[in-house]
């Protein structure tokens, strides 16, 4: 009983903090998205595992291997750095999985969604983290 109980105020306390749609203010960023596409999304962090993407999109889409070129894995960020490629995962989401993404993300406040050139030559989404060392768009 106390094992339910326990999950339970985890599952509550995820979802306030991470999906809660009203403690969260769409940007500009996360507003401006083509509603009737298919958004490629190239995660790195937390969005590779299959569990943690399904809770915050509220499905399951599958996975490809990824890689950006030029770019390193820094903690929870990305940094420009010639000849580095970092690998993870690429999948697709619709309008409303990029904005539960970017909600869990807290674009604008955490992080920011760039649009940029995968290895294989085809764009996809990326959060990299704000902060004074990484400017706007590299």
């Amino acid at each position: 009983m106390y094992g339910f109980i326990f999950l339970l105020i985890l599952f509550v306390g995820f979802w306030w903090i991470w999906l809660n749609p009203y403690s969260f203010t769409f940007s500009e960023t996360t507003l401006n998205i083509d509603q009737e596409a298919e958004h490629r999304v190239f995660a790195f962090g937390t969005l590779t595992n299959p569990v943690v993407r399904t809770l915050v999109i509220f499905g399951y889409v599958p996975t490809e291997p990824g890689a950006l070129e030029g770019y390193e894995r820094h903690r929870l960020d990305l940094l420009p750095k010639e000849g580095a490629v970092t690998h993870g995962r690429v999948f697709y989401v619709n309008a409303v999985q990029l904005r539960r993404l970017d909600r869990y993300e807290r674009v604008g406040v955490k992080y920011e969604r760039y649009l940029y050139t995968l290895s294989d030559g085809q764009p996809a989404w990326v959060y990299r983290r704000i902060s004074e060392i990484n400017p706007a768009h590299d």
